[in-house]
């Protein structure tokens, strides 16, 4: 016999019924909670991945599994995955092994990319102290079943460089493109970073520094991504302790940036996450609508919001949190399109992040939402 807890949350405007099996999944009106990556033994977290669709028609879901007991950033960890058959409706219940653990403490930041080539380029960062953190990425040609040796994406300099996941892309030109946040050591400073960009004309073999962000504010800045504008310009958007997201632009395909300024993207010190809706042509945002002036959520990474703009950026409306609880932890959300729906995966806790959870949401539910 099959048990189920049922509930009734408010989330903003919206009014969900919830239904959770023992199994994990919930589904929800307006929002489906379709796979819940919860803990066990020998796993204590799992953590921020990444979507891909594989040419069979499948969804894979690559993700950080934690092993042993601690949750650290820098425990020990390995990439597993997840399939869907059905567009992200129902997922495989146990693990497939992606790539073992190959760093010193482990490999973790999954972004999924498929080339213009057809190839999938798999980028995470392979962690060895706290000095030694750096961008790798490998290929496969035959869809996510076997994968290349490891390419450095960072070859000039040593250190600790941080790459969120579900952030490098492939811009018109057919450049791929990344930004990242260099750390001198983040055990000792891990507050202070600089921010600047690296790009690949050869898909990846070859990997080229761009210029450094000037940061006149003097905010704390970290985990930068990067979109393609309608304009061709780049835009960067960083997480800051500033109470927003500050952006930056490059006009020459992220090799150069303008100085960092703020955004009017109000955030906590907690990543963000934008990406173009294919059947619109919109950005889709989805942060933590939060900038630390009320004291029930100041510092939190609560609520998970998500806003449309159809102005590249310079507005955002149809507001609405996905996850409202106070208490929540909600961060490093990966963004994926299937037919008219997005499939939202991210980071969920309370206190420490433990467990990676995967919604579904109908765009024409987002569309309706009235400010």
């Amino acid at each position: 016999m099959r048990i189920f807890l049922i509930s009734l949350v408010f989330f903003g405007e919206i009014l969900i019924a919830t239904a959770f099996p023992f199994s994990g999944i919930a589904r929800e009106r307006g929002k489906q909670l379709v796979l819940k990556l919860i803990p066990g033994s020998d796993n204590p977290r799992n953590s921020e991945g990444d979507f891909i669709n594989l040419k069979d028609g499948r969804l894979l879901f690559v993700y950080t599994h934690y092993t042993g007991t601690s949750t650290d950033d820098h425990a020990t960890a390995y990439l597993a995955g997840r399939y869907s058959s059905d567009n992200g409706l129902n997922w495989d219940q146990e693990d497939h092994l992606v790539l073992a653990n190959e760093g010193k403490m482990n490999i973790m930041s999954v972004s999924l990319l498929r080339l213009r080539n057809g190839d999938i380029a798999l980028f995470y960062v392979r962690k060895n102290s706290f000095t030694d953190c750096i961008p790798m990425l490998r290929i496969s040609k035959d869809e996510a079943v076997t994968w290349s040796e490891p390419i450095r994406c960072i070859n000039e300099r040593e250190g600790y460089f941080v790459l969120n996941n579900h952030r490098v892309v492939q811009l018109k030109s057919g450049r791929l493109l990344m930004a990242v946040a260099f750390h001198e050591d983040i055990e000792k400073k891990p507050k202070l970073s600089s921010v600047w960009s690296y790009y690949s004309d050869d898909n990846g073999e070859n990997w080229i520094p761009g210029g450094k962000v000037a940061n006149p504010d003097s905010v704390m800045i970290q985990e930068p991504g990067v979109i393609e504008l309608k304009d061709h310009r780049i835009l960067m958007w960083i997480r800051t302790n500033a109470g927003a997201q500050y952006q930056s632009f490059s006009n020459d395909g992220g090799i150069n940036w303008t100085p960092a300024e703020k955004s009017n993207i109000p955030s906590p010190l907690s990543p963000a996450a934008i990406d173009r809706i294919p059947k619109t042509g919109d950005l889709l945002l989805v942060w933590n609508n939060n900038d630390n002036t009320i004291p029930a959520t100041k510092g939190k990474r609560t609520p998970l919001a998500v806003a449309i703009s159809k102005d590249e950026g310079k507005s955002w409306g149809k507001i609405q949190n996905i996850e409202s609880d106070p208490d929540g932890w909600y961060c490093y959300t990966a963004v994926h399109f299937v037919g008219s729906s997005v499939l939202l995966g991210y980071c969920a806790g309370k206190k420490h992040l433990a467990e990676t959870d995967l919604c579904r949401i109908k765009l024409s539910r987002i569309y309706r939402k009235i400010n």
